[in-house]
C-alpha cells in the first residue's frame, strides 16, 4: 500500500489534535506528517505515533511535496493559504466554513456523498458538525422514501466553541460549585452554565442564524436535492461535548418506525439506540470520543396524517462533526484511488 506525505494545518487547536488522533486511530497510510500553525504555537513538540514533532509555522509555501492536508483554521487563513496547497498538488480538506457553499468545492460527508470526490477537485470542504450528524442519518431514509422536509432542533456541547467555549462552562460552573460571582461570559452571549442559549453565530436578516442557514444550504448541496425543506433551531447548551438534535422528517412515500430503524440499522457510520422500555436511548455522555452517530426515539409524528417520523441524534462533534469526518474523507480518496 502507498503511504502519503501528510500535514495537519492548525494543529495545536482541539480539533486540530483529534485529527491527528484519528488518523493514528485509523491507522491511516503514513509516510511523513507534518505539524502547521501560527507563530504562538511554533516550537511546540507534540506526539504522533510515539514520536514527537515539532511544530512548524504556516506558509503559503508549506503545501510543497504534501499530498493531503487536514485544515483546521479559520476561514480567512484558509482562503488565503488553501489555494496555494492546491496549486502545489496537494489535496485539502478544509474544517471552516469558507469553501462549503462555492459551487466548485465537494462538500463531502464520507457515508454520503463520496462521489463528489474527484482528481480535479484539490480542495474539498468538511461539512458543519451539526449538519453531518443529521444528513448521515437522512441518507439511508431519503433513499427509500425521499425526504420532502427537515425541521431540526439542535442542542449543541460548548466544545463547537473551541476550547475557550469549554473553559468558559467550567469556570462558571467551578464558580458555581463554590458559590462564588460566576465569571462574566466572554465567549457566549450571556452565561452559559445551567443556561440555554437560542443563538450560535449572528443572526440573518431572515431571522435565522448563520449556524441555522448552514444547516439548512449544506443539507441540500449534500443530499444532492435542493427540493429538501429544511427549518433549524441551533441552540447552545451546557455540554462538554457531543451535540445532539431533535429532528422531525415528512416523506413522499410512507415510511413506519420499523421502516426507518431498519434502514438506520444497515447504514454505515449509525447505531440505533431506541429501546424506551428499558430507558436506552443516545445521550451526549455516551457520545464523548466515540466515532458512531447514534439514533433513537424513533417514532410517527402523531400530529399529522402526513408521512412523518420524528427521531433523537446524538454524535461527538469533535470527531464525526470534524476530525473524523475529515480523516473519512482522506480515507475515501484512497479507496477511491484518487489519492
Amino acid at each position: 500500500m502507498k503511504n502519503y506525505k501528510v500535514a495537519i494545518v492548525g494543529a495545536t487547536g482541539a480539533v486540530g489534535l483529534e485529527m491527528a488522533r484519528m488518523l493514528e486511530c485509523k491507522n491511516f497510510p503514513i509516510k511523513s506528517i507534518k505539524f502547521l500553525a501560527s507563530e504562538r504555537s511554533i516550537g511546540k513538540n507534540l506526539t504522533f505515533n510515539g514520536k514527537e514533532i515539532t511544530v512548524e509555522l504556516l506558509t503559503k509555501n508549506s503545501g510543497k511535496g504534501i499530498d493531503v492536508a487536514l485544515f483546521s483554521v479559520g476561514s480567512e487563513i484558509s482562503k488565503e493559504i488553501a489555494p496555494f496547497f492546491a496549486a502545489d498538488g496537494c489535496f485539502v480538506i478544509d474544517n471552516s466554513s469558507a469553501w462549503r457553499m462555492d459551487k466548485n468545492v465537494p462538500l463531502v460527508v464520507s457515508e454520503v456523498n463520496p462521489n463528489d470526490l474527484n482528481k480535479d477537485k484539490k480542495i474539498i470542504a468538511n461539512p458543519n458538525c451539526s449538519t453531518i450528524q443529521m444528513v448521515v442519518a437522512l441518507k439511508p431514509l431519503h433513499d427509500f422514501a425521499k425526504i420532502k422536509r427537515v425541521i431540526v432542533s439542535t442542542y449543541q456541547s460548548v466544545s463547537g466553541a473551541g476550547q475557550k467555549g469549554i473553559n468558559e462552562l467550567t469556570e462558571q460552573t467551578k464558580a458555581w460549585a463554590k458559590d462564588e460571582t460566576l465569571p462574566q461570559p466572554n465567549k457566549f452571549q450571556y452565561q452559559i452554565a445551567f443556561n440555554l442559549i437560542p443563538q450560535i453565530d449572528i443572526f440573518t436578516d431572515n431571522g435565522y442564524t448563520k449556524e441555522e442557514m448552514k444547516m439548512t444550504n449544506e443539507t441540500k448541496k449534500i443530499m444532492g436535492d435542493n427540493s429538501i425543506e429544511v427549518s433549524a433551531t441551533c441552540v447552545r447548551v451546557p455540554v462538554l461535548r457531543s451535540h445532539s438534535e431533535s429532528v422531525w422528517i415528512e416523506t413522499e412515500k410512507p415510511l413506519s418506525p420499523v421502516q426507518a430503524k431498519e434502514l438506520l440499522s444497515k447504514a454505515d457510520g449509525i447505531q440505533v439506540l431506541d429501546e424506551p422500555e428499558s430507558k436506552k436511548y443516545p445521550m451526549p455522555l455516551f457520545a464523548e470520543n466515540m466515532q458512531t452517530t447514534y439514533v433513537g426515539r424513533i417514532r410517527a409524528d402523531i400530529s399529522t396524517k402526513n408521512n412523518a417520523l420524528t427521531f433523537w441524534i446524538v454524535s461527538d462533534n469533535l470527531l464525526k462533526g470534524a476530525a473524523l469526518n475529515a480523516v473519512q474523507i482522506a480515507e475515501t480518496l484512497v479507496k477511491n484511488n484518487i489519492l
